[in-house]
């Protein structure tokens, strides 16, 4: 199984946030899921990301409104 990992900032540039957003996310705990490489890099996996906005996907305002 190989899947493309992506960098904080590429990431950021693929969902059209901020690095600063993603960052607040890790800390808030992470509704973005993440994998750490070693002791210090995080990186994501593009299924991940995919999976994510799939999950986002609203059909009305009124839906983000009951959260």
């Amino acid at each position: 199984m190989q899947t493309q990992l992506l960098s904080t900032p590429q990431t950021a540039k693929f969902l059209n946030v901020s690095i600063a957003f993603l960052e607040r996310d890790r800390w808030a705990g992470a509704r973005i899921p993440f994998v750490k490489v070693g002791s210090r890099a995080v990186r994501y996996r593009l299924d991940d990301l995919q999976a994510y906005i799939s999950q986002q996907r609203q059909n009305s305002v009124l839906e983000s409104r009951h959260d």
